[in-house]
């Protein structure tokens, strides 16, 4: 945990989903990974997928099919990963679950009198079906998408929007995300940025993000605020 800042205790505590909250690398994965399968192509490990789940469809259809956003086919490609996805929540097989220590992090959140809520530029399509599922998210005070505003993060339009939400001024605010563009929009909207070393990215790059603090386990969240 890094100490450089003394924080003020915060109204509100937003958090990124997935590489924060939530491991849906396998799931993601999977999805893509069906996509060559049906095409005669080798599966592949979890392991090549899991460093670019937090890029969505874009990152697993460059692992999967080394394909990139202008080509030709992409939008064809991302439209049958993004029905694969859909179908996996909640699958009897689905494999998606919240990072250990993130239940008792959310209830001790709780049990301090602090909101806390999720921003996430994954698609209501998606968030809204996985959030109902998991009892882990449940009582949280907002949930804003990747198209819930015009913009998705780093843009501060979404947490600003969950601000207004819970009715909490953003600067009483703290947002924790495990990617750059995390960071970023939390600084653009005002916000405490603390990024995550659970999540996908790990350490990497981490010491560039200029982020408030750093935490590296669920249970550091709770030893800052007290």
């Amino acid at each position: 945990m890094n100490g450089a800042k003394q924080l003020a205790r915060p109204a509100a505590i937003f958090f990124d989903l997935d590489g924060t909250l939530i491991d849906s690398a396998p799931d993601l994965g999977a999805a893509a990974d069906k996509m060559r399968l049906a095409r005669g192509l080798p599966s592949l490990p979890d392991a090549l997928y899991r460093p670019m789940a937090g890029a969505g469809a874009r990152g697993m259809l460059k692992i999967a099919f080394d394909m990139a956003p202008d080509h030709a086919d992409f939008a064809a490609m991302r439209e049958e990963f993004f029905a694969n996805y859909e179908a996996s929540i909640g699958a009897a097989n689905a494999r998606t679950f919240a990072f250990t220590g993130v239940n008792d992090m959310l209830r001790g959140i709780e049990a301090r009198g602090i909101l806390w809520g999720i921003v996430t530029n994954k698609s209501k399509r998606f968030t809204d079906p996985l959030v109902a599922l998991m009892p882990v998210l449940q009582g949280c005070c907002a949930v804003v998408s990747g198209d819930t505003t015009p913009h998705a993060k780093p843009h501060p339009a979404p947490l600003l929007e969950a601000c207004r939400l819970a009715n909490v001024d953003p600067a009483r605010c703290w947002y924790l995300g495990d990617d750059k563009r995390d960071i970023d929009a939390g600084h653009a909207a005002g916000i405490t940025t603390i990024a995550v070393t659970w999540g996908y990215e790990g350490e990497h790059e981490l010491t560039t993000w200029n982020a408030d603090h750093v935490l590296h386990q669920p249970a550091d969240l709770l030893a800052l605020l007290g």
